[in-house]
């Protein structure tokens, strides 16, 4: 499904594995690839569902969106604190977790500008409804100058929404 578990494979094979420092310095490189690639791959179906405008069935997915998200964090963490022992034992390894890391955000990007596209619409729609309510409740008079005029605080009735879906 995506480029990670194919990358990962090939890391696997680049083990020489030589030296305790280096299979420490491979298992915090793994625990971060499992972790882009759970998230990634719970991101890609939210991008699905999301485009294909099933908001509702995509929320479903926050719980195990932010469970997935800590265990990315804790990953990113562990391995920048052994950064430097990961950079002297196995630079290869670091320099491909970069670039896998590079083409993560990528992908991350796109989830982000369709969860915002998502939002521009709805709320699109709600200021449309709410104009619509609005244009009904507001008299249709003029001033001495000739021009339309605005309504007052008492003609203006609050638009209420559900976020409950």
């Amino acid at each position: 499904m995506n480029q990670f578990n194919a990358s990962r494979q090939s890391m696997q094979a680049q083990r020489p594995n030589n030296a305790p420092a280096s299979a420490e310095a491979r298992k915090l490189a793994e625990d971060l690839m499992d972790a882009m690639s759970a998230l990634l791959s719970l991101i890609e179906r939210e991008t699905e569902l999301v485009r294909a405008g099933q908001v509702r069935e995509a929320m479903t997915l926050e719980g195990r969106k932010q469970e997935l998200s800590r265990n990315y964090v804790g990953a990113v963490s562990q391995l920048k604190a052994n950064q430097a022992q990961l950079a002297k034992s196995a630079p290869e390894l670091l320099s491909t977790l970069h670039r896998h890391h590079d083409a993560f955000r990528a992908m991350l990007q796109v989830n982000l500008t369709v969860l915002a596209t998502a939002h521009a619409v709805s709320e699109s729609v709600v200021r449309g409804v709410n104009a619509e309510i609005q244009k009904r409740n507001v008299p249709n008079t003029y001033t001495a100058a000739g021009r339309r005029a605005a309504p007052g605080p008492r003609h203006i009735t609050p638009l209420a929404v559900s976020r409950s879906l």
